[in-house]
């Protein structure tokens, strides 16, 4: 019996929140193929890429916390959000929120949108970010 979408979900952030990295990737097609939109530099094909990007996350970030704070299904797909939150080995605080979109075939993930980012606590109030994106930039004409 495959796992349905919602439950392969489930166990992805399982073996998260265990540092499980074998149960983690037997989540993931072998043909794995990861987005991230905001990041196309980043994107790349296979398991092995999953393990060898989790296996330095699980390591660095020892206290490593998932939180899975809502899903949507939309056939194959499921729509995640996500808190990720930690210290690494030297102090730094990681935290980072987002959206994941997932495809699933086979009771594996088949592919990921990824667009999780670095939580700004002290960033610009909206009325910054708004003129950021209204004003012309010098250089920019």
């Amino acid at each position: 019996m495959q796992a349905s979408p919602p439950a392969l979900i489930e166990q992805l952030h399982d073996a998260m929140n265990r540092h499980d990295l074998e149960s983690f990737l037997a989540c993931f097609d072998a043909n794995y193929q990861s987005e991230q939109p905001a990041h196309p530099n980043r994107a790349f094909v296979g398991r092995e890429q999953v393990r060898k990007n989790w296996g330095a996350i699980f390591t660095a970030v020892p206290d490593l916390r998932v939180d899975l704070l809502r899903t949507a299904e939309e056939g194959d797909t499921i729509w995640s959000e996500w808190h990720w939150q930690g210290r690494q080995q030297d102090g730094t605080a990681l935290d980072m929120r987002g959206v994941i979109l997932f495809g699933m075939e086979k009771g594996r993930i088949t592919w990921g949108r990824l667009y999780m980012e670095d939580t700004e606590m002290a960033g610009a109030d909206i009325n910054a970010a708004v003129r950021g994106m209204t004003t012309v930039q010098s250089g920019d004409r």
